[in-house]
């Protein structure tokens, strides 16, 4: 909260939040419930508590931690001081960590009880970081010692200060996962992020009335600034918890009486496979959200069947541009099934080809962007920043078609368009096709290095419990249904697929693990 009377950033917004409805329930995970207005003054204890550890403006403090309530305070606290918030994936490995670490200029490491060591490690790979704040767990607080704790920092006094954060200063560097290279810094202000707060309420339909349980990862973006930001700055109430199992995220939704879900497909699948799923009340579950890859239209008819209450959205988007950019709204789902939908509220999105021009109903392109919650570019990287900003868009990267009512289907990232023979396959296709034999659980299309077509297609796929298929039995429905090129030419039987923390598939481990799969084919 600054002395500006026009001062509107992240801390501003929780602040008013805690106004309007100071008694409401803001955070709950395990023991700890805290209403909007504890949640404000737990907030400006910490913001105090980091002052006084020597956090300025600008400072980069880092997060390494699995979900809990002290995420959310850090995140805030760190938005008042006008210091910058930087998320670490905790699946990675201490050199992995440092760079990030390094790059970002990290001086204050905050990190829970699982993630210390790792992150102590880091810290001593010829970092900058200078201080550790210890953070709780579910089921336990750090010991007070060397080390600043998070127990200590709410220690702090409770008065609101006046800090005068402009709106378009650095908010936060949001590091990408690094399939194609090392990670990219993600510049967003407070600016950036706000705007997309509104496009989230409005086109996402995030309510004050909405009860939310968030499970995936909030070091990312999707997690972190599509929903909770937005659920706190509406008041909406909110459940975290850092145990994203079936068996845990369905006690939750049944006991909590859950209203509003976010999960990648992936994680969808997996509560639907689950043998609790029936045994469990989820009839208060109205609003569902999914993203990092288009939902299985076989899946999507198994959602509407089971849970006929649950109205669905697509969420399309990047780091680059806060996490949203494009909805398929639950009218939608199975009209315009595989679809991204269309921009949101604050975001001007075109389907182009290689030289610009607007691509034709049908044709591939690339999406580009403009809108006031791109960042402001990677973080010491003019190069990759021009690459990406050129002709007055944002280019995503992503290829997508786009229909004539302006819904645009996502094909492949750029780097994913298997190249076979000469002709162009999407793996989203081929998957799509597969999803159509009511035995398979997950599938994962990659290319792989062939002599003879340069590119091969390869199907990785896990089959539903109880279930049996054979690689024949599959070739045989693809060749049934489509052209010869994109018939995979090797089918992978196995028992899971890696993903990430958020669900996502991780197609580049795939492609190095099948790499010399076609060798004699």
């Amino acid at each position: 909260m600054g002395t500006n009377i026009r001062s509107h950033t992240l801390g501003d917004v929780l602040h008013r939040s805690a106004m309007r409805t100071p008694n409401k329930a803001a955070i709950e995970f395990g023991e700890v419930r805290w209403t909007y207005a504890e949640f404000d003054r737990v907030c400006n204890r910490v913001t105090n508590g980091l002052r006084g550890i020597g956090v300025a403006r600008g400072d980069r403090v880092a997060i390494l931690s699995r979900n809990s309530h002290a995420f959310p305070a850090i995140r805030f606290a760190v938005a008042r001081l006008g210091a910058v918030l930087v998320p670490v994936n905790f699946m990675l490995q201490d050199r992995e960590i440092a760079y990030v670490l390094r790059h970002a200029g990290a001086t204050v490491l905050c990190v829970d009880p699982q993630h210390s060591a790792v992150g102590r490690s880091a810290a001593q790979l010829d970092t900058k970081v200078a201080h550790f704040v210890l953070l709780p767990d579910e089921h336990s607080n750090p010991e007070p010692g060397s080390d600043t704790t998070f127990s200590e920092l709410l220690n702090a006094s409770d008065a609101a200060q006046d800090y005068d954060v402009p709106r378009d200063l650095l908010a936060q560097i949001t590091y990408t996962s690094g399939t194609e290279s090392l990670p990219k810094g993600v510049m967003l202000s407070h600016d950036s992020v706000l705007w997309q707060y509104g496009s989230c309420l409005a086109d996402a339909e995030i309510s004050h009335s909405d009860l939310m349980l968030h499970a995936l990862p909030l070091f990312h973006c999707a997690q972190l600034d599509a929903f909770l930001g937005p659920c706190l700055y509406a008041g909406a109430s909110n459940v975290i918890t850092s145990n994203p199992s079936p068996g845990n995220l369905l006690a939750l939704l049944e006991r909590h009486r859950i209203t509003s879900f976010f999960a990648p497909p992936t994680i969808w699948i997996a509560l639907l496979r689950s043998p609790e799923f029936d045994t469990r009340d989820l009839t208060h579950l109205r609003k569902g959200y999914y993203g990092a890859s288009i939902m299985p239209v076989e899946v999507l008819r198994e959602i509407q069947q089971r849970l006929p209450l649950l109205r669905l959205w697509n969420l399309y988007g990047q780091t680059e541009i806060v996490g949203l950019a494009a909805t398929l709204k639950p009218e939608d789902q199975l009209r315009k099934a595989g679809s991204a939908g269309r921009a949101v509220l604050n975001v001007e999105t075109r389907v182009v080809d290689e030289v610009g021009r607007a691509v034709g109903p049908g044709e591939i392109g690339e999406i580009v962007h403009r809108s006031p919650q791109l960042m402001s570019g990677y973080y010491n990287d003019e190069e990759r920043t021009r690459e990406a900003f050129r002709d007055g868009w944002f280019h995503s990267g992503d290829l997508a078609t786009i229909d004539s009512e302006g819904y645009m289907t996502v094909v492949d990232r750029k780097k994913d368009m298997i190249k076979s023979g000469g002709e162009n396959v999407a793996s989203r296709e081929v998957e799509e096709m597969i999803y159509r034999l009511p035995a398979v659980s997950e599938v994962a299309v990659i290319g792989v290095p062939h002599d003879r077509w340069i590119e091969g297609v390869v199907a990785v796929v896990v089959t539903k419990a109880a279930h049996v298929l054979s690689e024949q039995s599959i070739l045989e429905h693809c060749r049934a249904h489509m052209a010869h090129f994109k018939v995979p030419k090797r089918v992978i039987l196995t028992e899971s697929l890696p993903k990430n923390p958020s669900g996502k598939l991780l197609k580049r481990q795939l492609r190095e693990q099948y790499a010399a799969v076609l060798r004699d084919c």
